[in-house]
């Protein structure tokens, strides 16, 4: 099972329950028998009892380790170079990433910055400006969302409160565990929410203006995935097949993101995300639902193909990308992912205020990429449904 879809992913990828075992193993295999590993985490993936299983197997092949588990959601940059700093006074020579994408990325920022002088924060909106001393690094996700164990970019806080982005391609961690044993505690909410982001990423990634023919085959496969699993894993938190099947749409998602990138859902819900510190997957989602009619209507080709892979029913282009809405919304509302944000504190009135922050220089790169131009009347009228959305 899941064998086509594992061949999509390349050999930077060990998949299997229980694979956490294998960690150690895994890091003398690239780092040699006197490997020095920094192992970042965050605190509920601590509580867990994760970050145990991994020292223990990190312990059993005689690697010298130590954990750092200061990463919160949307992780700040004074975070990354709190553990770059640890990676240099343990002389780490492995960095380990444990956990759903903020602590993933918090280990590939500070495999970066760890190698050079200067901090996390002068590294925003860069592309390819780490040196080539960076630490190799392997990444664990106990989520099945972000992808980011695929993926050669990182998302973090700035000082000034930004959400932001780096980028560069020597920061791809060299292999991505994946365990689905990992991720059967989390709670339905953070299931359906992180099964969303690697929906949306996967959605995205081949309606893009990058777009690329390796886009394809891992994003188009992510849908299917996440569609034929989400509600399961959601309902049955320890069927293992579910969960198999998440964390490789999310893996392939991640794949496929890297060649094609986000569009408008994320720079909508990264600034939902800023103001009303709505959860990731939830403010890409919800942004996607509202974005979709009019991507469809611009570009219906592309979105045909996403509504085959997503089961919709139709014979034309036309057809099955404008039943693809419908479908969504109904997806979204079948794995219980919360529609109105009245839970945020944001009201009809932060539209504005909603719409501007999602036209800032750091979100540029996703809003112009989408099929259809998004300028700022546009991108009002998005944040006003969104807002009004119940």
């Amino acid at each position: 099972m899941f064998e086509s879809e594992l061949a999509l992913l390349g050999d930077r990828v060990a998949f299997g329950a229980g694979r956490i075992a294998t960690l150690g193993a895994e890091v003398v295999a690239r780092a040699g028998a006197k490997a020095r590993v920094l192992l970042v985490a965050d605190a509920g993936v601590a509580a867990a009892g994760l970050t145990a299983a991994a020292e223990k197997s990190l312990a059993a092949a005689g690697v010298t380790a130590r954990t750092f588990t200061d990463v919160r959601s949307d992780p700040l940059a004074a975070q990354i170079d709190a553990a770059a700093q640890a990676a240099r006074e343990m002389k780490a020579t492995m960095i380990v990433g444990l956990g759903g994408g903020s602590a993933v990325d918090v280990a590939k920022m500070a495999a970066g910055v760890a190698a050079g002088e200067a901090p996390a924060d002068s590294y925003a909106l860069q592309c390819d400006t780490f040196g080539d001393a960076v630490l190799p690094i392997i990444a664990v996700p106990t989520t099945a969302g972000t992808g980011a164990e695929m993926t050669q970019s990182m998302v973090f806080t700035s000082a000034n409160g930004a959400k932001v982005w780096a980028d560069a391609g020597n920061l791809r961690p060299v292999l991505a565990l994946l365990d689905p044993e990992l991720t059967v505690g989390l709670p339905a909410s953070l299931t359906a929410g992180t099964g969303v982001d690697a929906l949306v990423h996967a959605m995205e990634s081949v309606t893009s203006h990058r777009t690329k023919p390796q886009t394809l085959a891992p994003g188009l496969a992510a849908i299917r995935l996440v569609r034929k699993y989400l509600a399961t894993a959601v309902r049955e938190p320890k069927n293992i097949e579910a969960r198999s099947g998440m964390i490789i749409a999310a893996a392939l998602a991640g794949r496929a993101i890297d060649s094609g990138g986000t569009t408008i859902a994320h720079s909508l819900g990264h600034a939902l995300g800023a103001v009303g510190h709505v959860h990731h997957g939830r403010a890409v989602g919800l942004s996607l639902r509202v974005a979709l009619p009019g991507n469809v209507e611009a570009a219906p080709a592309p979105h045909a193909e996403v509504a085959r892979a997503f089961g919709v029913a139709g014979t034309s282009d036309e057809e099955l990308a404008a039943a693809l809405p419908a479908a969504y919304d109904a997806f979204l509302r079948q794995v219980g992912l919360r529609i109105d944000i009245a839970d945020s504190g944001l009201k009809p009135s932060d539209a504005e205020r909603l719409a501007a922050e999602a036209m800032k220089p750091e979100n540029d790169p996703m809003r112009k990429a989408t099929l259809r131009p998004i300028e700022q009347p546009e991108m009002l009228g998005l944040a006003r449904v969104l807002l009004a959305a119940g």
